[in-house]
């Protein structure tokens, strides 16, 4: 743009009726920064900015669209953390129990702990697309979430007293039901509010809420089996007992802390929803409300994923890297083979996830500076690879734990650009991306149902089948990601060409005709 264009301060219309924006000076540089997705300063680009943002100079605008994105992250994601804590506590303080005695005191025998940990996601596999479903129609995440945290947490506190097998399976089924409202129900919540070039952050530090419970899970678990005779009880009694009641007792707060969607939040003010409502649809490169446009039911939201290829593209990616995750379920009966002690194995199950934390906040955070998705998925999927080959190779105890302490963070960063490419690829309808993002993951965590018996007890130290496999999944979710980027790039070039399919891409009723030109997928 030229430096002597004149400014414009005042509102103007052409002659097909159009404003042109009010007090923006475009004589201000071009952005430099990616904080409201603006590519280059454009005199229509102002022309949807809504009307109680009118008066802002481009400034203006940067500092109030940053002072608005801390208030929402302030707000949303230290509860959602917490939430997502409790969640992998409650659902994986069985592996630390095993240690604790579990299988012995109630008489697990053969393989009946394996069928305990895989019969989790029974429920929790079926559910998750009706859960994204109905979560998406009511609108209200507060309570939806607030409810579901408050059954799981009791029926996780119930397991403390199972006396049998059947006792543990029925509990489990049950929990892995209730569970499933959460991961896909937050993972389209931070959707609703944050735009592509800031979303893959925010699923990391969403995420960073799992490995902060894996990586100090075994430090509590080692204090609390501590307990064990207090009172004549086990202290892996003492475990789900303690650790249920923590997330009964938090579920209120959860209520009244986290907030809806931007259209009916409360504690926005409504310069802030305007802004964030409209980052979101220049983030589609809308220039209307392409939701309503779309004419679709959930039901038809869900028919519309299950159509489209980059969907199961997408399942592939995720389902192999998942089975490879699997080694998590296990993490500290892996760790033991290093031959320490209890409390010691329980404590170095510990850095591996801090690592991780770190890891996967500045991979995510890079992947959003760089609006780079597929190198973000590879680089660490090759790197797990790395891991698994030299734990299969060795039983030497320092080459063991170093892999452990690469594995567990390469895992987790390609976890968490994966999931976030989820909505860079089906960014609308809602209906369609609520049920993509349930899809998903609820077929990917299908292979937790199997991958339990590829690490019994009697493979240990080297865990040899297990560790082959996970190798074989690596390279295959690899082979599927460069399948997904091809695709990407086709419709990319479709839509450079104006021969893209709007309908069969964003729902039915949208023609394209207010589709920006600079739209593209990230890939």
């Amino acid at each position: 743009m030229s430096a002597d264009k004149p400014a414009i301060s005042h509102l103007e219309s052409s002659d097909d009726g159009k404003a042109i924006a009010q007090h923006i000076d475009i004589k201000d540089p071009k952005l430099s920064e990616s904080d409201l997705g603006i590519q280059e300063v454009e005199t229509d680009y102002y022309t949807n900015l809504p009307e109680s943002l009118q008066h802002m100079t481009q400034e203006e605008l940067k500092a109030f669209d940053k002072k608005t994105t801390r208030k929402i992250d302030l707000r949303l994601m230290p509860m959602l953390i917490w939430l997502y804590i409790l969640n992998y506590l409650d659902r994986n303080n069985i592996a630390s129990a095993r240690l604790g005695g579990l299988e012995k005191d109630i008489g697990l025998v053969g393989n009946q702990y394996q069928i305990c940990i895989s019969i989790l996601f029974v429920g929790y596999i079926l559910f998750q697309v009706p859960s994204n479903m109905l979560l998406n129609k009511l609108g209200r995440p507060s309570i939806y979430l607030a409810v579901a945290m408050t059954i799981w947490g009791a029926l996780s506190t119930c397991t403390g007293a199972v006396q049998s097998f059947g006792g543990l399976a029925a509990i489990r089924v049950l929990l892995g039901v209730v569970e499933s409202a959460f991961f896909p129900g937050a993972l389209l919540i931070l959707s609703s509010w944050y735009d592509k070039k800031s979303l893959a952050t925010r699923n990391s530090i969403l995420y960073a809420g799992s490995l902060i419970s894996s990586a100090f899970s075994g430090l509590i678990a080692a204090g609390i089996l501590e307990m064990d005779g207090l009172g004549g009880v086990q202290g892996w009694r003492y475990l789900f007992i303690i650790e249920g009641g923590i997330t009964v007792l938090t579920a209120p707060f959860a209520w009244w802390v986290l907030p809806d969607n931007p259209s009916n939040t409360k504690f926005l003010t409504q310069q802030e929803k305007d802004i964030i409502m409209w980052k979101m649809k220049k983030d589609l490169g809308n220039v209307d409300d392409s939701d309503k446009e779309a004419q679709e039911s959930d039901l038809q939201g869900l028919f519309h994923a299950c159509k489209d290829i980059k969907v199961w593209l997408l399942v592939a990616t995720h389902s192999f890297l998942v089975a490879a995750c699997g080694v998590t379920n296990f993490f500290p009966s892996v760790v033991e083979t290093l031959n320490f002690d209890r409390t010691t194995t329980l404590c170095l199950t510990a850095p591996p996830y801090v690592i991780a934390v770190v890891a996967t906040y500045v991979w995510a955070r890079h992947a959003d500076i760089s609006g780079e998705r597929f190198f973000h998925v590879t680089i660490p999927l090759v790197l797990s690879l790395v891991a698994f080959i030299i734990s299969a190779a060795s039983l030497n105890t320092g080459a063991r734990y170093f892999s452990m302490c690469l594995m567990i963070p390469a895992l987790y960063c390609a976890f968490v650009v994966i999931l976030t490419w989820i909505s860079n690829c089906c960014p609308r309808p809602p209906a369609k991306r609520a049920a993509a993002i349930a899809l998903v993951n609820c077929l990917s965590n299908s292979t937790s149902i199997w991958n339990a018996y590829l690490y019994p007890a009697s493979d240990a130290p080297r865990y040899l089948v297990a560790f082959c496999c996970n190798c074989g999944f690596i390279v295959a979710s690899i082979l599927f990601a460069v399948g997904l980027r091809i695709r990407l790039m086709v419709l990319n070039k479709r839509i450079e060409r104006g021969t893209m399919d709007w309908q069969k891409e964003f729902g039915k009723g949208n023609d394209g005709s207010k589709i920006s030109e600079d739209f593209r997928y990230l890939f």
